[in-house]
């Protein structure tokens, strides 16, 4: 037999090579198979003792509250601590949970279906809400920049309509990420995921009212009201970000708080300077409810939208306005209440 070219003898080298790699990454994958049944199995393990516990910790307290009446001193305090673990056990279930496959809310099921959206490590939370960020950011800029354009350059119903459909997009896409960000661990108080319903819809009557008088005589307000609304909107995430990032670091904020539209306790510190920025917004929402409402009454008044988006305008208000309201007065009454305490 001839001797064989060199050029085959490297080909069946390089073949044994991949052969020898192929089996190595099969056995990594049946490895790997293997873990993932086993995380399965631990995480099922896991919501179902967290479940077990929850129900004795909801007994024991009931128990609790009923012998608190008339108990020894020794008695009180030994009750006392069991109600201080209780809530801090509440707290502790609250972080495991973060890391475990929970069933979606109704809003998450209906737009993903049963898909499960728990991301398992802290480093890809804290990505996802860094990139929710950055997207919160960038899309506030876009909107600044065409709310600029159709305030002061352009006049036509069609690149309104271009505005109105990013608004839509934008408060969209945001409640998904939100509800997202919630089953990972974030808090948000609930008006200001609310608040983001609200606008969507606002936003996407306003985009099905058609060009006539009416909307003309409210179009300069509602823009000039929208590109007022982006310049605040990324004052405050430039600010937040920064407030939150420096909290975090000091171990004062958890890792997957985020930037909200409006007031919150921890900005006390460093950013009350936004609240004038925040009010005056909140009573131009009133202002743009009061004059569609008036204009709702005028003869000439056939369209259903100048009504609903007048409805939209006043839960917007009392909604921002009240829980900021709330926040602050808050905030000084435990300010106020420090002193007489030392």
């Amino acid at each position: 037999a001839g001797k064989m070219p060199q050029g085959l003898t490297n080909a069946l080298e390089d073949w044994k090579g991949l052969e020898d790699e192929y089996q190595q990454l099969q056995e990594t994958h049946r490895m790997y198979l293997q873990k993932l049944d086993e995380i399965s199995k631990l995480q099922n393990n896991c919501s179902s003792s967290i479940s077990r516990q929850r129900k004795r910790l909801k007994e024991i307290s009931q128990r609790v509250k009923e012998c608190s009446k008339g108990p020894s001193d020794e008695d009180a305090k030994n009750m006392d601590e069991i109600k201080e673990k209780i809530k801090m056990r509440s707290n502790v279930f609250f972080e495991m949970e973060a890391f475990l496959p929970k069933k979606n809310g109704l809003y998450l099921s209906l737009v993903l279906g049963n898909v499960n959206v728990t991301l398992l490590s802290k480093q890809s939370k804290f990505a996802y809400k860094d990139e929710y960020e950055k997207f919160k950011l960038c899309s506030t800029v876009l909107l600044l920049l065409c709310s600029f354009i159709c305030c002061f350059f352009v006049s036509y119903r069609f690149l309104d309509a271009i505005l109105n459909f990013l608004l839509v997009w934008y408060y969209c896409t945001l409640t998904i990420r939100e509800s997202i960000l919630i089953t990972n661990g974030s808090r948000i108080k609930g008006w200001w995921v609310f608040h983001h319903y609200v606008s969507t819809f606002l936003s996407g009557v306003m985009l099905t009212w058609p060009d006539g008088n009416l909307y003309k005589a409210f179009r300069n307000q509602f823009l000039a009201y929208c590109l007022y609304q982006s310049f605040v909107q990324c004052l405050q995430c430039y600010y937040q970000s920064g407030c939150l990032y420096r909290l975090r670091a000091l171990g004062e904020r958890h890792n997957m708080d985020l930037t909200v539209e409006g007031f919150q306790s921890w900005m006390w510190k460093g950013l009350t300077f936004l609240l004038p920025f925040l009010f005056f917004g909140h009573f131009w929402q009133l202002f743009n409810g009061l004059s569609l409402f008036r204009m709702a009454q005028l003869p000439d008044c056939k369209e259903w939208q100048v009504l609903m988006c007048g409805v939209c305008f006043l839960i917007l208000f009392m909604g921002n306005f009240f829980t900021t309201l709330a926040v602050v007065r808050q905030k000084l009454k435990s300010r106020n209440q420090k002193p007489k305490s030392l």
